[in-house]
This record gives structure tokens, C-alpha cells and sequence, in this order.
């Protein structure tokens, strides 16, 4: 091979690694792997990952190719960690010592919120996977819901699919919203990041709201 040939292959093979690439082949493992662990360890904002990587997928010179990616990876790896919790779980419920899983689920549940899933859950059934997908903190308190019903793990993986695939088409579109109002990638991230926190504010506030207004009319009478 001439001197002429080997230059022109280190061009290609240095051209072949783009800066995007790197992006993909390190961000989609990386998004694929907090989901996962958010799944089972909710104290990791996947709603703000999801968006934030769909905010910077849409600055990307095939915008509509990266958020297809980000979808997916994100709606893999949320339905892989609820399906993964919820086994765990099923493992708890089925021993009678029980298991450190179904207790940590128990613990983060209010017992309010619970009742209120199973007789959701009793009313609509699985439609209430979907749902509590989209309401803050309110994927537990379903999951406990099912396990306790007891729900058979073929019907509870079933009825996961439409609500994961909703819970990633929100916040995905929450994310593209944001990287469209502003011209840098950055500035779409923080747009996404305040969106997705006052999407998960607003039900708790208003809860509050009306909380209070119930206190006022309670005194008043």
C-alpha cells in the first residue's frame, strides 16, 4: 500500500468517528443504564434524563433519527426495570419471610396513595398502570397495587407496555419542545429540565391548593 493510500485510509477511519457518534456510542448505553436504575432506585430523575437527551437529540444533524433512538432506548430500558422491580417483588409476595424489594416499595408508598391505586385498580385495571405512569410518584403505589391484588406477571407485563410507551412519548416531547425554543443544545436541556419539574410540581401543588381551601371551608362552617 502507497503512502498516498495509507493517508487516504487514516482520513476515513479518523472521518468515521464523528464527534456525534462518540455521542451516541457512549450517551444511549449511558441512558439506557440510569433509566434501568431508576426503575429500581427512584430517586434518579429519569423523567428529566429522558427529556434532556431529547432536547440534545434534537440539535443533532439527524434530529429525527437521535430522538428515535432516545425512545427507544429510554422506553427499553423503563419497561426492562419496571418488569425486572415488579419480579422482584412477585418474589416477596410468594415468601413468607418476604424480600427487601417488596419492603423497599412499601416503604416509599403512602398507605393513602395505595388505597387509592387499589381501588383504581379494582375499577379500571390495568388502565391504571398508564396513568400512574404519567402522575408523579405514582408508578409504586400501582406497582404495590398489583402485587398485592395479586396481579398475574403476564397481565401486569402486558398492561406496561401502554403505559411506558406513554410515559416516554411525554417526556420525550417535553424535551424536543425544549430544544426547540433555543438555538443551543444547553439551553434546550434547561429548558427541559424546568419543564419536567413543573410538570411533576403541578399536581402536588394543586393537591395543596385544594387542601387548603378545604381547611378554609372546614373552619368557616
Amino acid at each position: 500500500m502507497t503512502a498516498a493510500a495509507r493517508a487516504d485510509c487514516a482520513l476515513a477511519a479518523s472521518g468515521a468517528l464523528t464527534p456525534e457518534s462518540t455521542q451516541h456510542a457512549i450517551g444511549y448505553p449511558t441512558l439506557f443504564a440510569l433509566v434501568l436504575l431508576g426503575a429500581l432506585l427512584p430517586v434518579i430523575p429519569t423523567g428529566a434524563l429522558v427529556s434532556s437527551s431529547a432536547a440534545v437529540a434534537f440539535h443533532q444533524d439527524q434530529a429525527a433519527a437521535a430522538s428515535g433512538a432516545v425512545f427507544a432506548v429510554a422506553a427499553s430500558a423503563a419497561y426492562a426495570g419496571d418488569a425486572l422491580l415488579f419480579w422482584l417483588g412477585r418474589r416477596g409476595t410468594r415468601s413468607r419471610s418476604g424480600s427487601r424489594w417488596l419492603d423497599r416499595i412499601r416503604r416509599q408508598v403512602d398507605p393513602d396513595r395505595l388505597a387509592r391505586a387499589e381501588a383504581n385498580l379494582e375499577r379500571h385495571g390495568t388502565t391504571v398502570l398508564t396513568v400512574s405512569r404519567l402522575l408523579p410518584a405514582g408508578r409504586l403505589p400501582a406497582m404495590l397495587a398489583c402485587l398485592l391484588a395479586p396481579m398475574p406477571t403476564r397481565d401486569y407485563f402486558r398492561g406496561n407496555i401502554p403505559a411506558v410507551l406513554a410515559w416516554t412519548t411525554t417526556y420525550g416531547l417535553i424535551g424536543t419542545l425544549g430544544g426547540a425554543l433555543f438555538p443551543h443544545p444547553w439551553q434546550g436541556v434547561l429548558a427541559a429540565v424546568g419543564l419536567t419539574l413543573l410538570v411533576a410540581a403541578t399536581p402536588r401543588l394543586w393537591r395543596r391548593i385544594r387542601s387548603v381551601r378545604a381547611r378554609r371551608r372546614a373552619a368557616a362552617r
